[in-house]
């Protein structure tokens, strides 16, 4: 079966070239051509006359120019129709003999995937369909390997990913998707503008990983013979600008982290993260809210999103719950009751909740909610009352210091931001570092290390501050009700 496809695949090759050299020899055309100036896009001829009649559109005589793919070829003889996609949308164009002359022999030679440009008037056929009847034709592009099947589009899900090109040629709705995201970002970046955050860009090569629980990917650099890391996070970076004076600085960018692939991860990926001086969760919960709904309106004017089959108002106020009031509710378990880790230890295994050796009573708190309340989480909802163990880089609460001012908002099953009260204190931030490299040397991976630079930072003095982290691909993910992150990234990482 194999050898009979790439026999079909060598031939259709051989057909194009033997075309594109005919284009030159027979008719003097560079098969692929140059600047074309158009006035019209397939979208803009179909909002102009697809509430038109046939006579409407006749008295009209409206001239366009458009250019774009050929995806579909009919016809023979005098007549042919073919089907042009552009950026915006694919519309109709109908080529007669009698009205092209020499031009005609270009559409007729023309193959699926071909550009062209065309000028024509906007008619309908007497089926109803928008058409553009051409009077003129340019060559483009000679394509000189065919489509995916016109019919099923490019289905095989390895091929979308790995040639993407292919995809957004062939799938409509994939095109669609990073259209969306697009305005997901703009409207995300609108809207921190537009309450005074500044954004910025802050170093992807690192001297040292900080400002997330995560391994990073190590590179090296010759001229200064220094191993150097890619950003696992923007953070410290960003909160170096808060104690030089800014006061709301955003940064939407990509982030490293050389872990695991699944349908949510991804080696390299999006966040957006801000902070803002003189603010705390509360204030934070808001911009959130804000953020998450200008992302949704900018897709959908009233925010509701339809995510596997949940229906969802983004409109609406977001519930409020702490975490170990969500984890009693599920298991009857009260964590609020101090309890020392053997206790711990002995809940988890009853509930066969599974943790690491290097954990203490904060982690296993985590992993409770992880296993038992995360996914039931389908409206809006900002989780606080982190452990102190798990949020190394937030302030302590003022009555209870196991526990930290965070807040992670979960939607439809999964998180999809985290929130700091920031901890400003340098001497405290010297001791959470030190027990995550007591944690790194027990054998966790991903525990931060020591970044002297930043706490002689805060040595400087940083106000009270609110931080945000938002992965922009999960966030696109849902408003797109897309289950892979993969379906969200114009290039996934795969293996070779």
């Amino acid at each position: 079966m194999t050898e009979k496809i790439d026999t079909e695949l060598n031939d259709q090759l051989r057909v194009r070239r033997q075309k594109l050299q005919a284009l030159k020899d027979d008719l003097g055309i560079d098969p692929f051509g140059h600047r074309f100036e158009r006035d019209s896009y397939a979208k803009d001829i179909h909002s102009f006359a697809d509430n038109k009649s046939k006579e409407e559109l006749d008295a009209a005589k409206k001239h366009v120019i458009i250019a774009g793919r050929i995806m579909a070829k009919r016809g023979a003889g005098k007549i042919i129709f073919a089907d042009i996609r552009d950026v915006s949308g694919t519309v109709q164009i109908y080529a007669r003999r009698d009205d092209l002359a020499d031009n005609y022999a270009l559409i007729r030679r023309a193959d699926l995937g071909d550009i062209l440009g065309f000028s024509g008037t906007v008619m309908k056929t007497d089926a109803g369909e928008t058409t553009i009847l051409i009077d003129k034709l340019t060559w483009l592009s000679k394509a000189l390997r065919p489509l995916p099947d016109k019919y099923h589009g490019l289905t095989d899900i390895d091929t979308r990913y790995r040639k993407r090109y292919l995809d957004l040629i062939s799938n409509p709705k994939s095109f669609e998707v990073f259209i969306k995201r697009s305005k997901i970002v703009k409207a995300i970046r609108n809207y921190m503008d537009s309450i005074g955050f500044l954004e910025v860009e802050t170093p992807i090569l690192q001297n040292s990983a900080g400002g997330a629980a995560a391994r990073p990917f190590v590179t090296h650099h010759n001229a200064l013979d220094i191993d150097m890391y890619l950003r696992i996070a923007t953070e410290l970076y960003l909160k170096r600008l808060i104690v030089g004076g800014m006061e709301r600085v955003y940064e939407i960018g990509r982030i490293f982290r050389n872990e695991g692939m699944d349908t949510r991860h991804n080696p390299e990926f999006t966040t957006l993260e801000s902070y803002g001086a003189y603010w705390d969760l509360s204030d934070v919960m808001i911009e959130t809210e804000n953020i998450i709904r200008a992302a949704a309106k900018s897709i959908n004017e009233d925010g509701v999103i339809d995510y596997q089959g949940h229906k969802i108002d983004l409109s609406k106020d977001f519930a409020k719950r702490s975490m170990t009031e969500l984890i009693k509710e599920k298991t009857g378990i009260d964590f609020d009751k101090k309890i020392d880790l053997e206790t711990a230890r002995k809940l988890a295994n009853e509930n066969n909740v599974k943790y690491e050796s290097f954990w203490g009573v904060g982690h296993i708190i985590a992993e409770f909610f992880d296993t038992f309340v995360e996914k039931s989480l389908i409206e809006p909802t900002f989780v606080y009352h982190f452990p102190l163990e798990v949020s190394p880089l937030a302030k302590k609460e003022d009555n209870n210091p196991d526990f930290v001012q965070r807040f992670e908002l979960y939607i439809a099953g999964g998180e999809y931001g985290n929130a700091f009260t920031e901890l400003n204190d340098p001497i405290d931030q010297r001791q959470r570092f030190e027990a995550q490299a007591a944690e790194r040397e027990n054998g966790n991976d991903e525990a931060e290390s020591i970044d002297e630079d930043y706490i002689e930072a805060l040595e400087h003095g940083m106000a009270p501050t609110g931080g945000l982290g938002i992965g922009i691909d999960r966030l696109t993910m849902l408003l797109t009700n897309q289950t892979s992150v993969r379906d969200v990234l114009l290039f996934p990482t795969m293996r070779n």
